[in-house]
């Protein structure tokens, strides 16, 4: 006789697991996270079977009360976690079993597999959602310091050199477009998570009369006019890890962005930079150099950063080789996921942390943006609307700049007569266009840095960010 440690599938056995093999396949040491959503699914699982008249109506409400039972020992600490029983599924199940003699029926038509296929649907959606709201806080953050420095112009930079000016705002709201894009690619996900996978079985689902669409709209699982919405194939329901990989990957991109704001936060609170200060309480000190400030929250999210690339690519690598349907390789599956989660949670916390303790110095910014170089492409067009072709204006401009290099002198300390020589085109107010609030007003297109255009982009991230859904 098989030993009653694993009396969830020991039938077959004459022996109960190693102790070893106990501590190798155990998952209930990280997938108990997901005991609030197995309960949910084995309540919706057993009032369909009720529904179908598999179990009765007083069975199922007595394995309902023990599952509130366990839920709230769960929540207040006090619930044993056994490795024996291996996952979160079977510790649930037996120790209501010892409760409640109807729910040796519970797992009538479900399989494990189905099972934590639900588990972690309801799981995705409620991650997402969860995940959204951190975004959304940081992107809140960042329209805040963006409204209160809204007449603060910055260098725009390529090649890490100094390029044209924009309002520091508009180099912000780039940063809220990488935000809106995640918060959309994760509603994406929450939204191929909406399908019940229970009654798939194992892989072949059960000839047992049930009701899957029953227990669909139970658990949420409807489109948007209250229609269920269930799996459509019981092998891919089982063996899918889309879902997984959709939602690694969403954090993954997440955490790419968080790194490159990072990188900018890290050069502008530099001295070399100094457009920002930090704050203290998002910075440590050095224990050799009194006077370093480092900026070690916006350098853990760069970290941050490939772990959840590493997490991505743990998924992708798992799934590569399998056969249908399931394989205990994916029980890996999880430790990435919830990784994932919780580590682009506490990023976009940080970031917004950081961001809402951030001091501008507008001072230092308007020294930077003071270099008249910053508007060689303004004077090339100042030629483009005086008949000269584009390329032809790029290349007087050129020589424009390499004469101011040559004489020692800011771009717009040149002579009107040196101008004058290397194109006739210019004229006597070619220096305008050094004049930096007449270039900016002159970028009047839908997404430039102009004032109209900010102006603009200022309400629409109020309305965005205000309790509308992520755009799509």
């Amino acid at each position: 006789m098989a030993k009653p440690s694993q009396a969830t599938w020991g039938g077959r056995f004459t022996a109960a697991p190693a102790e070893l093999m106990l501590q190798f396949s155990e998952s209930v040491s990280f997938d108990r996270r997901l005991a609030p959503f197995d309960i949910a699914g084995s309540k919706a699982h057993s009032a369909m079977l009720a529904h179908v008249g598999l179990i009765t109506t007083k069975e199922r409400d007595a394995i309902h009360a023990g599952l509130d039972e366990i839920r709230a020992e769960i929540e207040a600490g006090t619930f044993r976690w056994d490795v024996k029983f291996e996952d979160v599924h079977m510790n649930i199940e037996q120790a209501l079993t010892k409760r409640v003699p109807a729910a040796a029926k519970l797992h009538t038509a479900r399989s494990r597999n189905d099972q934590v296929a639900t588990d972690m649907r309801l799981f995705f959606k409620h991650a997402c959602g969860g995940l959204q709201e951190k975004i959304l806080g940081a992107q809140r953050a960042l329209l805040t310091v963006a409204e209160a420095n809204r007449d603060v112009l910055i260098p725009g930079y390529t090649h890490l050199q100094r390029a044209q000016p924009v309002y520091l705002a508009h180099h912000l709201f780039a940063w809220l477009e990488m935000l809106e894009r995640d918060r959309a690619r994760l509603a994406d996900v929450a939204e191929h998570a909406n399908w019940c996978p229970l009654g798939s079985g194992a892989i072949a689902g059960t000839t047992l009369p049930i009701d899957r669409e029953f227990t669909a709209r139970a658990l949420g699982f409807v489109d948007a006019r209250g229609r269920a919405q269930v799996t459509q194939n019981s092998m891919d329901t089982v063996a899918d890890r889309d879902l997984f990989i959709e939602f690694a990957h969403a954090c993954a991109l997440l955490g790419v962005h968080f790194s490159r704001m990072a990188e900018d936060l890290i050069l502008w609170s530099s001295a070399e930079f100094k457009f920002v200060e930090l704050p203290d309480a998002f910075c440590t000190g050095s224990s050799l150099m009194p006077q370093k400030k480092n900026p070690d929250s916006c350098e853990l999210l760069r970290g941050k950063s490939a772990r959840l690339q590493g997490n991505l690519h743990t998924l992708l690598t798992l799934t590569k080789g399998l056969p249908l349907t399931y394989n205990r390789d994916l029980q890996e599956d999880k430790p990435p996921v919830f990784d994932s989660l919780d580590q682009a949670a506490i990023c976009a916390d940080v970031l917004a942390g950081t961001i809402a303790g951030m001091t501008v110095h507008a001072a230092r910014c308007a020294e930077a943006v003071a270099d008249p170089a910053l508007l060689a492409t303004d004077l090339a067009d100042y030629l483009v609307l005086r008949g000269v072709p584009f390329r032809d204006a790029h290349h007087a401009v050129g020589a424009v700049v390499r004469l101011a290099e040559k004489q020692g002198v800011a771009l717009n300390q040149l002579s009107f007569a040196d101008v004058r020589a290397v194109h006739a085109a210019f004229a006597a107010d070619w220096q305008q266009v050094f004049d930096l609030q007449r270039a900016l007003a002159r970028r009047t297109g839908t997404g430039m840095p102009g004032p109209r255009q900010l102006a603009r982009q200022i309400a629409r991230w109020r309305t965005l960010l205000g309790g509308r859904k992520a755009r799509r």
